[in-house]
């Protein structure tokens, strides 16, 4: 790998140059190997060595598809598209899993075929020393690819190598298929077959269903999230922080929003001072563009903190609220603001909202309650 690092002057660490690299080796390797199988198993009418040859040639497209969708994804911003293309690798994970399932399901036909209309198999040692050596090379080569993957967090790339890694399984079903023909005479290829097909299309459907997640739309990488509310926490003159959300255009472009909570004392400078450094920041080291929000706290008003209390014994007490946060007392408008964070699992939002509501009307009688509920972004 070195050797195509140095002869395409390709960074080892940038991104879009790992997958490139790690493609380029995978275009190469499975052309080999996927031309040697198809001849082997033609020679010797073994359909589960040609479906290996063929799986091995969809391989290169994925390769290549991988390879092609970066180099679109890393197209700068336009007025089309203002967030980038990154989302374009997305697309190309989709296509990779549809054709690995598709040469599945052909191969699962022509195996089926085999059964019902059988053929004599005609293999040899060597042709199964060749197997051999395919197998331990498309297993180094799907670690590798995996591990390159998720370096460089690229799902295309990540799903190449464990489908390189399922091919060096089904080889392994291939040889012992093989073997028992050749040592006691029972033909079973046709069954290999069906197996080697069933695997490819269980590796082609996990990268579907994942691809189509993060089309949808996934949460926010949750390590992602932590440390962004560790920093944003940890900054001076901000309170607390609550209600991130991030969405993803591409697995390295990112933009969210997050209310952060301040004394109700800052000037609007103050404000600005702190959360347009806080915004720099996150830019730079994260590759978030973030918007804020601004709840204010007022720790000063002994009302206040009595009240925090308060919420704090009703929270303890109902299991579905995970945390409370943007609590105020607007004594000119006699009225209350709290958040809650609910769990996914509570149904009856309505019934939460009334027994809170009746909770704070027998603690601060003429009081209104502004109450907002939502659930955890990320």
């Amino acid at each position: 790998m070195k050797l195509i690092y140095k002869l395409f002057r390709l960074n080892p660490e940038a991104r879009e140059d790992i997958i490139a690299a790690t493609s380029g080796l995978g275009i190469f390797t499975n052309i080999v190997l996927a031309s040697i199988k198809v001849i082997i198993g033609l020679m010797a009418s073994s359909i589960a060595i040609v479906s290996e040859g063929v799986n091995n040639f969809a391989d290169v497209l994925s390769a290549f598809l991988t390879f092609v969708g970066t180099k679109l994804a890393g197209k700068h911003p336009d007025e089309k598209h203002p967030f980038g293309y990154g989302r374009i690798e997305y697309l190309v994970s989709l296509v990779i899993s549809v054709l690995i399932l598709v040469s599945g399901i052909e191969m699962l036909k022509s195996a089926i075929d085999l059964i019902i209309n059988p053929a004599p198999l005609k293999i040899s040692y060597l042709a199964l020393g060749i197997v051999l050596v395919s197998a331990v090379i498309k297993f180094i080569l799907g670690v590798y690819t995996v591990k390159m993957g998720e370096k460089a967090d690229s799902r295309a790339l990540v799903g190449v190598g464990v489908d390189s890694k399922n091919d060096s399984y089904a080889s392994v079903i291939t040889i012992t298929s093989s073997l028992l023909f050749l040592l006691f005479g029972i033909s079973v290829d046709a069954y290999a077959g069906v197996i080697i097909a069933f695997l490819i299309m269980k590796a082609g459907f996990e990268l579907l269903k994942d691809t189509i997640g993060d089309i949808l739309g996934r949460p926010g990488e949750y390590d992602l999230a932590v440390e962004l509310y560790r920093i944003i926490r940890g900054t001076d003159g901000v309170i607390s922080a609550a209600d991130m959300m991030l969405h993803n255009y591409g697995p390295d472009a990112w933009s969210g929003s997050v209310n952060v909570e301040l004394d109700h004392k800052k000037t609007v400078g103050e404000i600005y001072k702190v959360l347009h450094d806080l915004q720099l920041r996150i830019m730079h080291e994260y590759n978030v563009t973030m918007v804020f929000g601004v709840y204010a706290v007022d720790n000063d008003n002994e009302q206040a903190r009595e009240l925090r209390a308060r919420i704090a014994d009703f929270v303890k007490a109902h299991e579905h609220i995970k945390s409370y946060h943007a609590v105020y007392v607007s004594e000119k408008e006699s009225r209350i603001y709290c958040d809650f964070i609910v769990e996914y699992a509570l149904r009856d939002w309505d019934g939460l909202r009334e027994e809170f509501k009746a909770y704070i009307g027998e603690l601060y009688p003429g009081y209104d309650l502004e109450l907002t509920l939502e659930t955890d972004f990320v």
